[in-house]
């Protein structure tokens, strides 16, 4: 049986085990909860009075109070008349004892793991973030976003009204293959047409973003043999789906033009590409090639993936229109994300395509998890039909701009000897350095100035890939700090330059 606590273990419980952004009464909650269910709270003796635990935590005792009434109310504490209030022991429930420790002499018969494996996703090349990014002065990454862009009370507002009874009533539910109503109706209505692409409710599947639409495209269609395209250098995630399917990937050319019309397509069943903004590039594909490569896949009867990456911030006029808005006879599946703009963790993305398609997809959905959790997807509609997602992008592709203007301009005086590629829109600029550089030590020393740089090497197939690119992400890194960070990787890269 547990010891009763003294006041400074309740000073220590409260240090420990509350989180912030949580208001005192919820911490005390936290706290009160998180000692009882631990097992570190006497069953025979009460906890210290209201009076008392506030003296001790330095609250107002109303406070806690209040936190006691809640906990009471949903049968943590026992309330006994001029006793207190005690543990209730139903909360600990039946707890099974610790198992004994195993007997070393006698030998373990546990798997062999290793030989089980179908393939290993933890040896795959994949692109690598510091998860302490935000503790950097100057981080230059993609895909990561900005605080100070984040519509904080736009958001909280539709989460509080989906929090509402008859929104919960909703949401709440089973959806078992279906999605959201309102936030397919958004995508149809309010999302697609920005892109030129038109389609049915039946057309549409909501997914847990870009990422988890790609897994399930490979899971549906492709097997063993099947040969799947994908640009070189590309995704590195898209082409380590697909090869965790097919042992039959076909590295695809890239240039200044985006995927190359080649005579590599004809054999391919499927052609993963990013015309719109390719990744890692940058680069846009020209109309010339968008209706070249719709015609190669109609003759040699492929089908194009196309993942409309980082189109949301077009910084012209007259963005290109996507490649399934010119595409007549469903050779086109186009994958979309909602969440890449407003904040990555929301995790929403979409698939377009035949209807016949979408069925099966939601099938494949529904064995993988279901659904994407309907209270995000109906908060997400909400948040399309106030609005807000609208004068979001407005406002993003405003200081993306602004950023792309401040990073060509410090590249052009700090890094003479790279070469960044035209932005045209997106949130990130591709760069070539001198053939001599190494990026991944690049990298490690600008890290050691405060500086994020991601190495470009993972993106190329090849095992001994090209390795004097890098990507310089502006999304997270306010403009008036692009010029000092610059500075500094300009230095960095100095002192790796060779000796004459």
């Amino acid at each position: 049986m547990s010891a009763k606590p003294t006041g400074t273990m309740w000073q220590q419980f409260f240090q420990r085990s509350t989180s912030t952004g949580l208001s005192l009464q919820g911490q005390i909650r936290q706290m009160l909860v998180s000692a009882i269910l631990d097992g570190q709270l006497p069953l025979d003796a009460p906890i210290p009075s209201s009076r008392e635990l506030a003296a001790q935590l330095g609250v107002a005792r109303n406070t806690v109070v209040i936190a006691y009434q809640q906990l009471a109310d949903e049968g943590y504490l026992l309330s006994s008349e001029r006793k207190g209030h005690f543990v209730n022991p139903a909360m600990l429930g039946s707890r099974p004892a610790p198992a004994e420790a195993p007997d070393s002499e006698v030998p373990t018969l546990a798997p062999d793991w290793s030989r089980r494996f179908r393939f290993r996703p933890s040896a795959q090349r994949n692109i690598q973030k510091r998860t302490d990014w935000q503790r950097y002065r100057y981080p230059f990454l993609y895909g990561q976003f900005d605080p100070t862009l984040f519509p904080a009370a736009d958001w909280r507002e539709c989460c509080m009204k989906t929090l509402s009874v008859l929104e919960i009533s909703e949401w709440a539910q089973d959806m078992i293959l279906r999605d959201d109503a309102s936030l397919v109706h958004q995508i149809r209505t309010r999302v697609l047409p920005r892109r030129g692409v038109w389609a049915s409710d039946d057309e549409i599947v909501v997914t847990v973003g870009a990422q988890q639409a790609l897994y399930l495209l490979a899971d549906l269609l492709v097997g063993p043999d099947t040969p799947v395209g994908v640009e070189d250098p590309g995704y590195p995630d898209a082409r380590n789906i697909f090869s965790s399917r097919s042992g039959r990937l076909i590295n695809l050319e890239v240039d200044e033009g985006g995927l190359v019309c080649g005579p590599a397509l004809a054999g391919c069943d499927y052609v993963y590409v990013t015309p719109s903004h390719q990744c890692p590039t940058t680069v846009t594909m020209p109309m010339e090639r968008r209706q070249a490569l719709l015609r190669e896949a109609e003759e040699s009867d492929f089908v194009l993936i196309e993942d409309d990456y980082d189109s949301e911030n077009p910084f012209g006029d007259d963005p290109i229109p996507a490649l399934k808005s010119l595409d007549r006879n469903d050779r086109v599946i186009y994958v979309g994300s909602l969440s890449k703009s407003l904040a990555p963790g929301l995790r929403i993305g979409y698939v377009v395509g035949p209807a016949e398609l979408i069925r099966e997809l939601r099938g494949i959905r529904r064995l993988n998890l279901r659904h994407p959790t309907a209270f995000m997807q109906r908060a997400f509609a909400l948040f399309l039909s106030l609005g807000h997602h609208d004068a979001l992008l407005r406002r993003m592709s405003a200081a993306h701009h602004e950023r792309a203007q401040c990073l060509l301009r410090a590249l052009a005086v700090h890094l003479p000897e790279c070469r960044p590629m035209p932005i045209s829109g997106g949130s990130a600029c591709w760069v070539e350095g001198p053939s001599w550089l190494d990026a991944a030590e690049l990298a490690r020393r600008a890290e050691s100035l405060g500086v994020l740089i991601e190495p470009g090497a993972v993106f190329f197939a090849a095992d001994t890939p090209v390795r004097h690119c890098f990507r310089l992400g502006f999304s997270s890194i306010p403009a008036d700090r692009i010029e000092p960070g610059i500075t500094l990787l300009g230095e960095a890269l100095r002192a790796l330059r060779p000796l004459a």
